[in-house]
């Protein structure tokens, strides 16, 4: 059995330069365990990575790969839809790509899509069925 938990997410991308001051801008701060190669960001209980998207074919074991973006949305649940608008403000004015403004969406909740220089998803939402922490962290309820 493997247990049922991420510690670890890398996003490969083109330019580790251009990803690591785009990150920067956002205001997130590097790990002290970074190296030239890949940029560590510490999170609630799990790592964020950037590493360099043909290093990352060749570490797969999958030399000259194109791996490209994938099909996944990196997100973040706020709890209140200005705090919403202001990441996805914040997110465009560091450079990244509008997607879909916040906007109240089918399910109840509030939210929106930007794209990072390497075109990887990020979602910023408000979903009043979950309570986040205040450290922001989130534990699904127990009953739908």
């Amino acid at each position: 059995m493997i247990p049922q938990r991420i510690t670890l997410i890398t996003l490969g991308v083109a330019d580790l330069a251009v990803a690591r001051a785009f990150y920067a801008r956002l205001g997130w701060q590097e790990h002290p365990s970074s190296q030239e190669s890949v940029a560590f960001y510490q999170m609630h209980g799990a790592v964020f990575g950037l590493f360099g998207r043909e290093d990352l074919a060749a570490d797969q074991g999958r030399p000259g790969a194109d791996l490209g973006t994938g099909a996944a949305t990196l997100a973040q649940n706020f709890a209140t839809e200005a705090e919403v608008n202001a990441a996805y403000a914040a997110a465009l004015s560091a450079g990244a790509t509008a997607l879909k403004s916040p906007e109240k969406v089918f399910w109840g909740g509030y939210s929106g899509y930007w794209a990072d220089p390497d075109g990887h998803v990020w979602e910023v939402a408000m979903n009043p069925f979950w309570l986040l922490a205040d450290d922001g962290s989130l534990t699904l309820p127990e009953t739908p």
